[in-house]
């Protein structure tokens, strides 16, 4: 079965955000999406207002920038927004990579290594404090004893959607995620992303990686995609101009999950045959009513996996 959210931009009026979570509901997404960083509104406040007006779509954060947040602090967040929202959050979450971002905030960036390391430790008390309401963590990067968090969530179990590239971070992934989200962004020096993780040879290996990392796990763990251009009908742009958009190789845009271009049935078809390579199975995508028909065709009771 396929599952589709939405990562929406712009989250300043609340009567837009709502009236925009209902369309999207009605036009049969899951989950709808907000994202962090800094110089927009804070991740979670608008999330409350989207699932309140709406009766089964889920929220979530994609993804959080692991720098900004302590992590019992950010577990009281997360297990708040839970409960406004009547049991609905993902909990979108990431290591972070926006130098500019640091910088603008007077906050270091710092180096990949520790980045995940300390991503880690804030993982492991997340869990603990979502999952137990307590924590116990002498960290590089963290000292957390917690006895209780104050707050509970109305999961039982949030699901963690963990997105990244790196070996490391699809190694936690295997460990705390219930979704991982395959990026093919890749760390730029001075903290960018590239497209060069867009070959569908490198995400089928970090699909292997992750089966390693989570073993008796694997089969829990949904696979996901956060779709970075979506094109639907007879007119579109050829592969050579994304190719050129992206500065990738021409020969990886016919099989990328984070490319989908062409008349519906080549992307029913695209995504069917990822599926079949990935175990991809879950879409994020920025272009609701643009993706809907594709959505609808994997959805008939006579689709493949429907």
């Amino acid at each position: 079965m396929f599952r589709f959210g939405v990562q929406k931009r712009g989250w300043d009026d609340p009567d837009e955000i709502a009236e925009f979570a209902r369309h999207i509901e009605a036009l049969g997404y899951d989950e709808l999406y907000s994202a962090d960083h800094i110089g927009s509104v804070d991740p979670f406040t608008p999330l409350v207002p989207a699932a309140l007006a709406t009766e089964r779509l889920c929220v979530g954060p994609l993804v959080l920038n692991n720098e900004f947040h302590q992590p019992a602090l950010l577990a009281r967040w997360a297990a708040t927004v839970d409960r406004m929202t009547k049991g609905r959050l993902v909990l979108g979450l990431g290591t972070g990579y926006a130098e500019d971002e640091h910088r603008a905030i007077g906050l270091e960036l710092r180096p990949p290594g520790p980045r995940v390391t300390r991503f880690g430790e804030s993982l492991a008390v997340l869990r603990s404090l979502l999952d137990d309401d307590k924590a116990d963590l002498d960290g590089v990067h963290h000292q957390v004893q917690l006895e209780s968090l104050g707050v509970r969530p109305v999961q039982e179990h949030v699901p963690f959607l963990i997105g990244g590239f790196g070996r490391r971070v699809v190694g936690l992934a295997g460990r705390y995620g219930d979704i991982f989200q395959f990026t093919g962004l890749t760390d730029l020096p001075g903290g960018g992303m590239s497209a060069g993780g867009f070959a569908i040879e490198q995400v089928i290996e970090r699909g292997h990686w992750l089966s390693e990392a989570a073993g008796t796990r694997d089969a829990d763990i949904e696979r996901s995609a956060l779709v970075q251009v979506v094109e639907i009908g007879d007119h579109v742009t050829s592969d050579a101009d994304l190719a050129e958009r992206f500065e990738i190789d021409e020969s990886w845009v016919a099989d990328t999950p984070f490319a989908l271009v062409g008349s519906v049935q080549q992307v029913v078809d695209k995504i069917e045959r990822i599926r079949e390579l990935t175990g991809i199975s879950h879409y994020v995508i920025r272009q609701p009513d643009d993706f809907a028909p594709v959505m609808h065709a994997l959805r008939r009771p006579d689709a493949p996996g429907a």
